[in-house]
Protein backbone atom coordinates (compact mmCIF):
# COMPACT_ATOMS: atom_id res chain seq x y z
CA UNK A 1 0.00 0.00 0.00
CA UNK A 2 1.20 3.67 -0.43
CA UNK A 3 0.10 6.30 1.73
CA UNK A 4 0.12 9.74 1.67
CA UNK A 5 2.62 11.91 3.92
CA UNK A 6 3.00 15.47 4.11
CA UNK A 7 6.13 16.89 5.25
CA UNK A 8 6.54 20.40 6.28
CA UNK A 9 9.99 22.60 6.90
CA UNK A 10 9.87 23.47 10.59
CA UNK A 11 12.61 25.64 12.65
CA UNK A 12 14.65 22.18 13.51
CA UNK A 13 14.36 20.05 10.06
CA UNK A 14 11.15 18.48 9.35
CA UNK A 15 7.93 16.97 10.03
CA UNK A 16 5.41 14.38 8.59
CA UNK A 17 2.12 12.94 8.95
CA UNK A 18 -0.07 10.66 7.23
CA UNK A 19 -4.03 12.15 6.57
CA UNK A 20 -4.72 7.80 6.60
CA UNK A 21 -3.66 7.11 9.59
CA UNK A 22 -4.67 9.23 12.21
CA UNK A 23 -1.49 9.83 14.84
CA UNK A 24 0.92 8.51 12.98
CA UNK A 25 3.80 11.21 12.75
CA UNK A 26 6.95 11.82 12.69
CA UNK A 27 10.41 14.48 12.29
CA UNK A 28 14.00 14.13 11.29
CA UNK A 29 16.54 16.87 10.72
CA UNK A 30 16.50 16.24 6.49
CA UNK A 31 13.22 15.76 4.25
CA UNK A 32 15.28 11.92 3.67
CA UNK A 33 15.51 11.58 7.19
CA UNK A 34 11.91 12.63 7.92
CA UNK A 35 10.44 10.48 4.96
CA UNK A 36 12.49 7.56 6.04
CA UNK A 37 10.99 7.99 10.03
CA UNK A 38 7.68 8.13 8.10
CA UNK A 39 8.11 5.06 6.18
CA UNK A 40 9.25 2.97 9.57
CA UNK A 41 6.10 4.66 11.52
CA UNK A 42 3.85 3.88 9.11
CA UNK A 43 4.67 0.18 9.11
CA UNK A 44 5.18 0.53 13.27
CA UNK A 45 1.43 1.78 13.06
CA UNK A 46 -0.14 -0.70 11.00
CA UNK A 47 1.69 -3.66 12.97
CA UNK A 48 -0.21 -2.00 16.36
CA UNK A 49 -3.42 -1.92 14.52
CA UNK A 50 -2.92 -5.40 13.46
CA UNK A 51 -1.93 -6.65 16.89
CA UNK A 52 -4.96 -4.66 18.35
CA UNK A 53 -7.01 -6.75 15.73
CA UNK A 54 -8.70 -3.19 14.09
CA UNK A 55 -8.75 -2.62 10.74
CA UNK A 56 -6.20 -1.26 8.50
CA UNK A 57 -7.42 1.86 6.95
CA UNK A 58 -7.12 1.73 3.01
CA UNK A 59 -5.55 5.14 1.91
CA UNK A 60 -7.42 7.27 0.12
CA UNK A 61 -5.80 10.99 0.30
CA UNK A 62 -4.45 12.41 -2.43
CA UNK A 63 -2.70 15.57 -3.27
CA UNK A 64 -2.45 17.96 -6.22
CA UNK A 65 -1.01 21.54 -7.03
CA UNK A 66 -3.20 24.19 -7.85
CA UNK A 67 -0.81 27.54 -9.64
CA UNK A 68 -2.47 30.80 -9.20
CA UNK A 69 -0.70 33.79 -9.66
CA UNK A 70 1.19 35.38 -7.08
Amino acid sequence: MQYLIVIEKTETGYSAYSPDLLGCVSTGATREEVEQNMHEAIEFHLDGLKLEGLEIPQPTTSSAYVEVAA
